[in-house]
Order: structure tokens, then C-alpha cells, then sequence
């Protein structure tokens, strides 16, 4: 009978050595690697519509954006992933020992992607609760103009708000600013509505 072998895991420390050096991008979380799934043409077209945006409705302020290539870091969960942005006011924050990793977010945009949308609005989601700077967490469809929003509370809870319709206007209160959904997803082609059940297939006699 053989001997178990055991479970390798790796320090933070070794993860980013690795992710230094690979063409794709990993997740790291308690201990383990995790690899992420590639975006679709649009993804990165909302993002690019997102982040110009908040370009535009943040200048002169004190905020500042971030692309997907900024991993952020949650201590308490001992995760490092990349948002699809990041918006931090004021200071940027990162980690003492390893000064690539942002520690203090004020929003978060996650675009949905079939792929990652239970981990995005389930998992993931809490985890992001753990960031003690977080105000507002944003999950935009793909296929449909609608967004989730999570709005920290003074009591430390969140409020869900589901903003959807090109003709909504979505409010940012961590950031005092307004979008246009109509401006987010300019230029979006969606896809035909799903039928909620199969149709029925009549036989001739």
C-alpha cells in the first residue's frame, strides 16, 4: 500500500513569484492556486464603458480607478483576486510585505460571466464583505441591462438594489455620482430572450 501523499500548498509569498511569471492570471486562496477563466468581447466592452465612466465622473476628486490587472488582497479570507474594478478614495492602501496587493477598496464591479456568476454573487461576494473599506459591491449582467448593487449600511449591513432598464439611472452613494444604464451598455448587443421552458413539438398521425 502506497504512502498518502500531501497536499501542497503554497505561501502568498510563492504565489506571487508564480504569477509573476505565468501569461494568465490566478486567484490565490488559503493556500491553494486557483486559474481564472478568460472574458468574452463583452465583458471587456462593459468594462471599458464602466471604467471610462467613472473616469469622467471621478475627475477632480479624490478617487481613483483600477483596471483588472490590480489583485487586491482580503486578509481575513486569505484571498488575492482581480476585480474587474476597483475604485479606492483617498490614500491607496497596500499590503506591508507585499506592495502589489490593495488592501482598501471602496467600490467593487464585477462584470457576470456564466462561468464565474455563482461565485461572483455567492462566495466571492462574501468574501469582498470582509473588506472593512468596501461601501458598494456592483454585479453587472452581460445579457440583459441590469446591475446588482450592495450598498454598505451605517449598522455594518447591506442593502440589495437591482437596477435594471437602459432608461435607469444607477446611484453610486460611496461616490456621489450617477450612470446612465443607457451609457453603460452603449453599444451592447443583447441576445434573444430565453424561453423559460421548452416548446412543445407536435407530432403529426
Amino acid at each position: 500500500m502506497g504512502t498518502a501523499q500531501p497536499i501542497l500548498k503554497y505561501t502568498l509569498a510563492e504565489y506571487l513569484a508564480f504569477e509573476e511569471r505565468s501569461e494568465m492570471k490566478h486567484e490565490y486562496y488559503a493556500g491553494d492556486i486557483y486559474a481564472m477563466a478568460g472574458a468574452s468581447p463583452t465583458h471587456n466592452q462593459l468594462c471599458f464603458n464602466l471604467g471610462g465612466l467613472l473616469f469622467a465622473s471621478l475627475k477632480g476628486s479624490e478617487c481613483r480607478g483600477f483596471t483588472s490587472d490590480q489583485k487586491i488582497w482580503i486578509e481575513a479570507a486569505g484571498l488575492t483576486t482581480y476585480p474587474d474594478l476597483t475604485i479606492v478614495c483617498g490614500q491607496a492602501q497596500y499590503d506591508s510585505e507585499h506592495l502589489t496587493l490593495l488592501t482598501n477598496p471602496r467600490l467593487i464591479v464585477e462584470v457576470l460571466s456564466p462561468s464565474t456568476m455563482a461565485y461572483d454573487r455567492g462566495e466571492k461576494w462574501a468574501f469582498y464583505q470582509q473588506l472593512p473599506s468596501l461601501q458598494e459591491y456592483l454585479m453587472v449582467w452581460q445579457d440583459r441591462p441590469q446591475i446588482e448593487q450592495y450598498s454598505r449600511q451605517s449598522d455594518d449591513s447591506w442593502r440589495y438594489l437591482r437596477v435594471a432598464g437602459l432608461e435607469q439611472t444607477l446611484t453610486l452613494a460611496s461616490l456621489s455620482c450617477e450612470l446612465l444604464l443607457a451609457e453603460i451598455y452603449s453599444g451592447i448587443e443583447f441576445p434573444p430572450p430565453k424561453s423559460p421552458r421548452p416548446p412543445i413539438q407536435i407530432v403529426p398521425d
